[in-house]
Formats: structure tokens, sequence, C-alpha cells
């Protein structure tokens, strides 16, 4: 399925940059920790307490879940979890700047995965934004140092390949938020949330699992279990909804950013021109990747625009009826026709002379009295001339005749046939031939 514009594309940019800056928040927090505690228990620990404190919550999110569901979750576990266990083992054979940049390579995996297996083209601004988000990140990264410590190749590319997770990561989780039978973005963050954990933690118990020693330690833990994984995780899945992949991947490769910030305001780091022009980078990189909600989405030539269910729906009702509007119609004109062809070949067989009898004068309000069946046809004939609708002269004229049934005399007589007789009259006459038995609208009953 296609990636398809954000309904929402301003509230997926805020949660997008929000998961940006939970995940900034912990690189000081971890940088601190992992002096105390492997980093492998860390993410253990921190994962799993994530997992818990968002089943907590809801606990009956997973209940009746789909299997479909459940695998997608546990599949999205993996490739993130397998991504953080290649990047804390490579990190101890890298320097924080190289390995920052390397993960960060993951905005530019993001649309050559999308181009490579989806076939998904992407507008011209949106990689401009790419390339700034790149120019950005090296600013942040390896402009400021990358330090005396050792590079080693191997160490490099398994943090490029946990990059490249991160990136099909992003892809598919853009790719299951545009399903057509439902997303369950909260069930999906827990399942995905206690893969890692288990992932991770079946790696740190080898050799025993370490404790934060104190408070502060453990204060620092649960930011980094609730703020950055629990809600980080959460904003992602929703945010996701509403921003394609290949600009979420630009707007949450903005950390370096927030990173420098919480450094300068929290740690009372000096600021430099790198993080002024980084950050300028970077904030353009964002404003060309958020779309706009007019902006038509890139999909891929092989997929064709498949109409929701409720739309084909609706469209089906409405040509109905006008189906059935169009042969109203026919039929009434039709039957004007036959009105009018009538009247004029009874104009033609009795036209009116000079020497016929004029059609007695009738005042407002008063019911005419049938004494002359001539006068009355001619009386009828200008009343079909009159310009209303025929349904409403029909409902009218039966309406007339229905209540004049009961009347006494020649009140009765309200309405005639074409050939000149009374409605009424016929009616009795059937009635006195043996038609009685038969049901009658007319007659009492």
């Amino acid at each position: 399925m296609a990636v398809v514009a954000a309904p929402r594309p301003l509230l997926g940019a805020v949660l997008l940059l929000f998961v940006s800056a939970a995940w900034g928040s912990a690189f000081p927090l971890m940088k601190d920790l992992i002096v105390r505690l492997p980093v492998e228990d860390l993410l253990a620990e921190r994962y799993a307490i994530a997992a818990l404190t968002l089943l907590l919550l809801r606990p009956g999110t997973l209940r009746g879940l789909a299997w479909r569901t459940w695998g997608h979750g546990v599949v999205l576990g993996v490739m993130f979890g397998v991504g953080q266990l290649g990047q804390a083992i490579a990190l101890h054979s890298l320097p924080s700047a190289v390995s920052g940049f390397a993960v960060g390579c993951s905005v530019i995996f993001t649309p050559i995965l999308a181009l490579l297996l989806f076939r998904t083209h992407m507008p011209v601004r949106v990689w401009v934004g790419v390339a700034l988000a790149v120019a950005g990140m090296t600013v942040f990264t390896l402009l400021r140092g990358v330090g005396e410590g050792p590079i080693s190749l191997l160490a490099l590319g398994v943090t490029l390949a946990a990059a490249a997770l991160y990136a099909g990561h992003t892809l598919l989780l853009a790719r299951l938020t545009r399903t057509r039978e439902g997303f369950n973005a909260y069930a999906l963050t827990v399942i995905q949330l206690a893969t890692i954990g288990l992932m991770t933690g079946g790696y740190a118990v080898r050799d025993g699992l370490s404790l934060p020693a104190g408070p502060s330690d453990w204060v620092a833990l649960g930011h980094l279990s609730v703020v950055s994984c629990a809600l980080g995780f959460l904003a992602r899945s929703y945010g996701q909804t509403h921003v394609a992949a290949v600009p979420s991947a630009v707007l949450m490769s903005s950390q370096p950013l927030w990173v420098a910030g919480i450094a300068v305001i929290w740690f009372h780091e000096p600021a430099d021109w790198s993080m002024a022009l980084g950050g300028g980078l970077m904030g353009a990189a964002m404003l060309l990747a958020v779309p706009s909600r007019t902006t038509e989405s890139p999909r891929p030539a092989s997929v064709q625009r498949v109409e929701p269910r409720p739309v084909l729906e609706e469209a089906s009702r409405r040509n109905h009826l006008l189906a059935v509007s169009r042969q109203a119609s026919m039929r009434l004109a039709d039957l004007k026709i036959k009105r009018d062809g009538g009247q004029a070949n009874e104009s033609v067989e009795d036209p009116v002379g000079a020497e016929q009898p004029q059609a007695p004068s009738v005042s407002p309000g008063v019911a005419p009295v049938c004494v002359d069946i001539q006068a009355c046809r001619l009386q009828t004939h200008q009343i079909k001339g009159s310009g209303q609708p025929s349904l409403d002269r029909l409902i009218q004229r039966a309406t007339i005749i229905v209540r004049a049934r009961n009347l006494p005399g020649p009140g009765c007589c309200q309405s005639v046939t074409l050939s000149g007789r009374c409605l009424c009259s016929l009616i009795e006459e059937a009635e006195k031939n043996g038609e009685a038995a038969r049901p009658c609208w007319f007659r009492p009953g």
C-alpha cells in the first residue's frame, strides 16, 4: 500500500518532534548512567519498564487482538531491538560522535529503501530536506570533534546496519498505519516494547543483571523508560499516521539539535558556531519535510488508488437515486404528453363553438354543482389548463371524489370522465350490476 498524505500533518509533526526531543534527552542521561551500569542492562531495564507502564495504564489493550497485529508488533520489535543491540555493542569500538552520525544515517536510508522496495518517489523538496538534515547532523557530530578514540570499520558497519534497520522500522510502521483493517497504535507499541525488552534482557542476563544504585539513578532510569521509551514510541506510532515515512525520518533526525539544546540549558555548556549552523540546517530540513494538507503524497506507479468502501457505497446509492429520479421524470412526462394529447383530440372532436353553453361561474371556496354534464366537462378542462403539476392535480381530484361519495344529490358529481359521465354514477351502476362484492376504495365501510 502506498504512503498517503497525512490528514493532519501539523499534529503529526508535533508528535514526531516530541519523539525526537524525548530521544534526544536520553543521550545525556545514558551517558551518565553507562558509567555505573552496563549498556545492555540499561537497555533491558529501560524497555521492560516502558512496556509494563503502558500495560498497567491500559490492562486490556492486548485482549482480543488479531494474530496479524501480534505478528506486526513482534517484527517491529525485533527490527528495532536488533538495531539497539548492534548499536550498543559497536559503541565500545566507536567514538560517540561517529556512532551518532552513523545512526543518523537512517534519514538517508529511509528514502533509498522506499525507492528500492516500494518504488515510492519523493518530491524534490523532501530530498532537499534529507540533504539538509544530513548536513546539520554532520555539523553537530563530526565537525565538533571526533575524539581520539579508535574507529573500527566493523563497528562502523554494524552501526550503519542498525541505522538501516531503523529506516526499515520507519517504513514498515508507515505502511501499517494505512492498512484497511485498522491500526491499533497503543497495542502495537506495547508489543514492540515488550519484544525489545525480551531481546535486550536475554542478552543482558548472560553475566547477571545490574540495577541502579541510588535514587538519582532510578529517577534517570524512570525518565528513560517512561518519557523516552513509553511516551516516545507511543507518540511515534500516532505521529506516523499523519506524516509519511521519509518526512518522519527527517523530523526524528533532529535529535542532535535537542541534545545540544539540553546540554546548553541544563549542563551549561557553551554555545558555539556549530550549534547555530547545525540548528539552522535542521530547522530548514524540518520545514521542507512537513507535508501540506493539500499536497498529494507520492505513490508507487504500480499501486492504483482504492476508494474506501463507504465512499463506494455512497456513490452507488447516489447513482441509484439518480436513476430512479430519471425514470420517474420520464413517467411523469409520458403522462403529461398523454393528457395533453387527450385534450387536443377532445377539442378537435368536440370543439367549443359559440352555440355551446358556457361554463357556470364558480365563486371561490364554493364547490361547483354538476347540473350540465357538458358544462362540467368544460369546467374540468379549464382546471386542467391551470398549469399545476399533474401529480398534485390527480391527488386533489381523488380526494374530492372520496369526500363527495357520501354527499347527497348532485354534489356527488365533482368530477367527470372523458366520456362526460359522472364518476359517482359509474360507481353506483357498477354496484347495482353485481360488483358490490368486489373491494372498492370509494365505498364506505
